[in-house]
């Protein structure tokens, strides 16, 4: 096991919690006590070794930002203890530590020097720090002239160029453009290999697990799961799916309570359980069951539904997902606009999805669903059952037909003269 540069053993953070502004106001002349306080973490315990990314994921209120402001030492733990070892550089919150009437080359300055850099260290990084965050004659202007896109850019680069030991990232990569969000992705996992410590919070799955090994899933202060950055995504919107199923549910007065679900092979299975799968088989084209396959064959995705309910608008789906937890393709028969047809209670149908495979060689797991939509919006979706890797398989590699990316899209060439038209 590795040193821990950060750690935390039963860490809370509380806050006075009053009924209305009126009474928290008139608590200062009548020295009134304030209500049951309000938890906005508690009994959080973990310990993030030197070196590793972990990404923190949960809905708003969660208790996200106050974790990692605990760990910026901005707020101080109501109970229990966090002990941070190494220079923190933290990203909390857009435009924080700025001037806005300074301009970026002072604002630059400025941060570097909060953040313990001296003044011949800064002179030597500005440019870095200004070629990084590519906003051009910007740098000479106030930022109260940027846009959120520029302030992120700025606070950004002044943040990977102070050489931190630990970077806190709390989702200010989501109001820079997709070119920009890559290039931090990209950066990110290269001062990853250097020995950078990251927390990286983010609602978008793939960034999680393309740039954390770890994850923290965290719900309403308490956390829910601490471990692979794949298995704390899944169960994250596993919690999202169920809560909009309850909302949905509540309009199906026809509909019985939640059915217990079959047993299967996957890790994580949610849904309501009104309509199940049953079975799936992996298959090639001619209908052989394969856990194998070469790129160019076909790969057949065999499901068997069973519905407990009567019910129309099912929509099965299926996801493929790499070894390192990234979802690579995936479709459903409602985006496809094949209408799957009603189902009355006790019925079964089977439902299979066949592709050519375009994957590089690799493992490669398999997840699937069944749902309930009608509107483009998904806005009427339920989803009845979901099964995460509930199968694997492996695509072989070919030497005289490599795959050097995540897949392979036949493309055409051809030739002409280089004076034709």
């Amino acid at each position: 096991m590795g040193a821990a540069i950060v750690s935390m053993h039963n860490a809370g953070k509380a806050y006075a919690s009053w009924a209305s502004p009126r009474e928290r106001f008139w608590s200062l002349f009548t020295g009134s006590a304030p209500r049951e306080p309000f938890w906005a973490l508690r009994n959080i315990s973990l310990r993030i070794e030197r070196g590793t990314a972990l990404g923190i994921v949960g809905v708003n209120g969660a208790g996200k930002s106050t974790l990692m402001q605990m760990i910026a030492g901005t707020v101080e733990p109501t109970e229990g203890s966090v002990t941070v070892n190494g220079r923190v550089s933290p990203l909390l919150e857009l435009g924080a530590g700025f001037n806005f009437d300074f301009t970026g080359w002072e604002n630059a300055e400025l941060a570097g020097a909060i953040l313990g850099l001296s003044s011949v260290e800064l002179r030597a990084k500005l440019d870095a720090i200004a070629e990084f965050a590519d906003i051009g004659p910007f740098m000479d202007r106030p930022v109260k002239m940027y846009s959120s896109g520029m302030f992120a850019r700025l606070a950004f680069s002044v943040a990977i160029h102070v050489e931190p030991e630990i970077l806190l990232i709390d989702e200010i990569l989501a109001v820079g453009d997709l070119g920009f969000q890559q290039r931090c992705l990209l950066r990110l996992r290269e001062m990853r290999e250097r020995g950078l410590t990251l927390v990286f919070v983010s609602h978008s799955p793939d960034a999680i697990k393309s740039v954390c090994g770890q994850a923290l899933f965290l719900h309403r202060g308490r956390a829910m799961y601490f471990g692979t950055a794949d298995q704390a995504v899944d169960r994250y919107l596993a919690l999202v799916r169920e809560e909009a199923n309850k909302r949905h549910l509540l309009l199906e007065t026809s509909w019985n309570g939640p059915r217990t679900k079959a047993d299967g092979e996957g890790s994580l299975r949610y849904g309501t359980g009104h309509v199940q799968i049953q079975r799936i088989d992996m298959r090639n084209g001619t209908g052989e069951r394969r856990r194998e396959f070469g790129l160019g064959e076909a790969i057949v995705i065999d499901m068997a539904i069973h519905s407990s309910i009567d019910v129309k608008n099912l929509s099965a789906s299926f996801l493929i997902r790499d070894a390192t937890g990234v979802d690579i393709l995936g479709t459903t028969t409602f985006d496809e606009r094949v209408e799957l047809p009603p189902l009355r209670e006790g019925a079964s149908k089977r439902v299979r999805f066949s592709f050519v495979n375009c994957l590089r060689p690799g493992t490669y797991g398999v997840s699937v669903a069944v749902s309930r939509v009608s509107q483009r919006d998904y806005t009427d979706n339920i989803l009845f059952d979901q099964i995460d890797g509930v199968a694997s398989f492996v695509v072989t590699a070919d030497p005289i037909r490599p795959v050097h990316y995540k897949i392979h899209q036949p493309v055409t060439i051809s030739f002409a003269e280089a004076n034709a038209p």
